[in-house]
């Protein structure tokens, strides 16, 4: 209808018209009147559509969620429920600017895929994600977004938050900005923290901003670039507060985060002497007690840690610890050589890149342990060569400690080996990769390792025992990592459900394998023969490898062997290879699947009566995550 554009003539119109000389200003109820007059109200009511869902009518107290997310893959857009009884914050991004890396970039032709913008916002337990914009100069971002503002505590549940109580509310507006190149590969490009209450002590409940955001890691102090940010209450504040009293309140909480950071540095150095004279050799002992954010900022270790429950999206802990596994592994990016660049992730710029270190994968791997119960660690030592690593470690009440390695899924039961018994005994070899442990930690507890060796195979894991693990004052950490202790400290991310199709995906890199097989086989002069029954037929071995990835049970192989001995008669050979990927990209998962001689000799089969098949199953987890597994197999008849 282009209703902006109409009321916009209107207005330009009834101002001309009306404003007498003497007369400095329209109220709002002039300009009504004005709409009122020429009709426009009337056409917008007819034109708005109030669809009533019926879930609510059966339902009358159902949380409404006033999470909108909005996906390129879904055309429908998800209603956004707004309740009149409570508090939001509305949030426009009104475009960007001096995005000076893209200054080259052509303009993007119709219809051509171009590398894309994605803002990914966090507030008090909501999630949103603009729509992909191309990247650009000046990107063209145009998003509104309703976070809801409001206190579960102090029975405030059901009151609407009035500018005290929300003036009180510490948590920023954490924003990622994500960039998407061509072939879906994802970097972090900034990951900003909003301070949102300024718009408290705005005169008229709205207030207009232009936010920096700086580069992450080694480019935390270089800016890529400006958003203009437009804050409004809804509905709007009955009683603003003075600027004044916004200001002395953020200030004051700044001097108190600080002051606590400070007191918790002076113990931590204390706490390192200490542990440095029990032994002098501990100075190259991997005990790390603080880390650097993607933003450059050091922060205790222990919060990037905090029980994460992952609500019906997994059942499991295995199941949690699959879901870390398909996560992509990428070590943090460095400019020229020199070593290991460090960089440990919030976990919203973790989530939203789908990918990050072995760090961000172990703690993410910890919370959702902690959260199903477990009395879990993260582990910070080396692997084979001394090549630094995180891991997991879970103490059962039995005693038993297991390891598990989150970049795998693989999970190890650690049986100590005695260092007094003599050399002739046989002692067990371990299986896991790991030479030596520095210090554990979780949310509530830091603990370095101070046994004579830090041999992960000779190491006891009696952490109770002072003399074998020194452990920090919990109420020092609890000073500083507990939820709600500092300003400082991201509030951690609900997971999002998955918003992959699994079987339309599936069978969109199914079709992409199919041509590039037959096109790779052309090439060769080869001819290619698709037999649909046989692909069909590998679908159990997918679900079955996926299914003991999970749970570490093998299930169903007798029917498959079955079933595919069934469909190769004799004198044919049948010949399979089964391959898993994090990613959907069939052209990159083609090219790797070539790289193995086995599977390129399937591909590439010669003979009489040769004919092939393909299958791919796509697992979907939460985020974007999946797990891809696809199977390539022929049948011939053998020619001796």
């Amino acid at each position: 209808m282009d209703v902006h554009g109409r009321i916009r003539e209107i207005l330009a119109e009834t101002i001309r018209e009306e404003l007498a000389p003497d007369q400095q200003q329209l109220s709002t109820e002039d300009l009504i009147k004005a709409l009122r007059r020429r009709g426009i109200i009337d056409d917008v009511m007819k034109e708005l559509n109030f669809v009533t869902d019926s879930v609510d009518q059966e339902l009358p107290s159902s949380p409404k969620q006033p999470v909108c997310f909005t996906d390129r893959q879904s055309t429908l857009l998800k209603k956004t429920n707004i309740d009149p009884t409570r508090r939001y914050l509305y949030l426009q991004v009104l475009g960007g600017k001096a995005f000076l890396e893209h200054l080259q970039e052509p303009e993007p032709l119709p219809g051509q895929v171009c590398s894309t913008f994605t803002l990914c916002l966090h507030f008090r337990n909501q999630r949103f994600r603009s729509k992909p914009v191309p990247c650009a100069c000046e990107p063209d971002f145009h998003d509104g977004f309703l976070l809801e503002v409001h206190r579960e505590s102090l029975g405030d549940g059901t009151r609407m938050a009035d500018s005290t109580t929300m003036l009180s509310i510490s948590d920023p507006v954490h924003m990622v900005l994500i960039k998407t190149d061509i072939f879906g590969e994802t970097t972090l490009v900034a990951s900003y923290f909003l301070e949102w209450r300024s718009v408290l002590g705005s005169e008229n409940g709205m207030t207009s901003l232009t936010v920096e955001l700086m580069g992450v890691g080694t480019e935390s102090k270089v800016s890529v670039g400006i958003l203009n940010i437009k804050l409004e209450m809804y509905p709007p504040l009955n009683q603003t507060l003075s600027q004044e009293v916004v200001n002395t309140q953020l200030a004051l909480e700044r001097q108190k985060t600080a002051e606590k950071e400070r007191l918790f540095l002076v113990y931590a150095k204390q706490w390192w002497r200490e542990y440095l004279q029990i032994r002098p050799s501990h100075n190259s002992r991997l005990v790390k007690i603080f880390a650097q954010d993607e933003n450059g900022v050091n922060r205790p270790v222990c919060s990037y840690i905090k029980p994460l429950r992952a609500g019906r999206l997994l059942d499991t802990p295995r199941q949690a610890a699959r879901f870390v596994n398909v996560l992509g592994y990428e070590r943090a990016p460095v400019i020229g050589g020199g070593g290991k660049q460090e960089q440990w992730c919030t976990l919203l710029a973790f989530l939203c890149r789908n990918k990050g270190d072995c760090e961000d994968h172990a703690n993410l791997l910890c919370s959702l342990l902690l959260g199903y119960g477990l009395e879990a660690f993260v582990c910070v030592g080396t692997k084979a060569k001394g090549v630094p690593h995180a891991w997991v470690m879970t103490c059962g009440t039995d005693g038993t400690i297991t390891f598990w390695e989150s970049l795998t899924g693989h999970r190890y039961i650690h049986k100590p080996a005695n260092p007094d018994e003599s050399p002739v005994a046989e002692q067990p070899k371990p299986l896991y990769p790991y030479r030596t442990i520095g210090c554990v930690f979780n949310h509530q507890m830091f603990l370095g390792n101070c046994q004579p060796s830090d041999s992960v195979e000779i190491c006891v894991f009696d952490l109770n025992d002072e003399s074998k693990w020194k452990p920090m004052s919990e109420e020092a950490i609890k000073s500083v990592c507990a939820p709600g202790a500092t300003t400082s400290l991201p509030p951690f991310p609900p997971l999002c459900a998955s918003t992959i199709d699994a079987s339309v995906t599936s069978n969109e890199i199914e079709m992409q394998l199919r041509l590039l097989v037959s096109e790779h086989r052309k090439d060769l002069g080869l001819t290619t023969v698709w037999e649909d029954q046989l692909s069909y037929l590998l679908s159990p071995a997918l679900a079955s490898y996926e299914f003991e990835r999970t749970t570490s049970i093998s299930a169903g192989n007798e029917e498959f062997q079955d079933a595919i001995r069934r469909a190769v008669p004799d004198g044919h050979t049948f010949k399979g290879f089964p391959i898993h990927f994090v990613y959907r990209n069939a052209r990159r998962a083609f090219a790797t699947c070539l790289r193995s001689p086995f599977c390129e000799e399937i591909i590439c089969c010669r003979g009489d009566q040769v004919r092939l098949a393909v299958r791919v199953r796509v697992f979907t987890y939460p985020e974007s995550a999946c797990a891809v597994w696809i199977m390539f197999a022929c049948k011939y008849r053998s020619v001796l």
